[in-house]
């Protein structure tokens, strides 16, 4: 039996995550929520509290396999410290938590592009982020690099996501060749995607971007 951990189980791919490891014999699924969903999968186990607690849950879980679908964005966040107060402090603090706790498998959803050396401030924090998650000392660590996210429905309002979905038949068909990694993918395939990493097995730093995802989708 595997026990997972899930922070950010209410978000666009975690709800879908959670659907599909709650329906695996070989997996105990636990997931670390703010305020309880109002629907949760039979068989999950929920923790409620506050973020700033989360640490004490993670050592009571002790779970194999810890993942992050965590993430905002800087409209939703307000500021370029409250985004990075998400993106980098509550995802790396889950990440060491679940290394502390005796995890030895992290998997995170990152971004396309995302890079510490980056100009851009949101894909320089997802890079930070990695590399903060790399250094923990994990057997293994999958950071997933989607590309715009489509299907399913958010907890939140994103105006420009919303168009930007609605143009991506269009804008998919111009991203050839090395583009191609900014393509839209389902937040379902990235959530298969990552059902499969759970319980992959093995070691070292691995990274995920779109065509990748879809072959572990399936």
């Amino acid at each position: 039996m595997t026990r997972v951990v899930i922070a950010g189980a209410t978000g666009l791919i975690g709800t879908q995550l959670v659907v599909a490891l709650a329906g695996h014999e070989g997996v105990e699924c636990h997931i670390l929520v703010r305020r309880k969903p109002e629907r949760v999968p039979m068989g999950v186990i929920v923790h409620e509290a506050a973020s700033a607690d989360w640490a004490n849950e993670v050592a009571a879980i002790k779970a194999d396999v810890a993942i992050s679908c965590l993430g905002t964005t800087m409209r939703t966040a307000g500021s370029k410290a409250a985004f990075r107060a998400v993106d980098f402090d509550l995802v790396t603090g889950f990440a060491k938590a679940a290394k502390d706790a005796g995890a030895g498998h992290m998997i995170a959803v990152s971004s396309v592009g995302a890079s510490a050396k980056a100009s851009n401030f949101y894909l320089q924090t997802k890079g930070e982020a990695e590399a903060a998650m790399a250094q923990l000392g994990f057997d293994r660590v999958d950071f997933l690099r989607p590309g715009l996210l489509t299907g399913g429905e958010r907890p939140e309002s994103r105006p420009g996501e919303s168009v930007a979905i609605l143009l991506a038949p269009l804008t998919d068909l111009l991203m050839v060749g090395g583009l191609s990694r900014y393509r839209s993918i389902p937040a379902l395939v990235v959530a298969q995607a990552i059902a499969h990493l759970a319980l992959a097995g093995g070691q070292g730093r691995h990274i995920h971007e779109n065509d990748a995802i879809r072959a572990l989708a399936g």
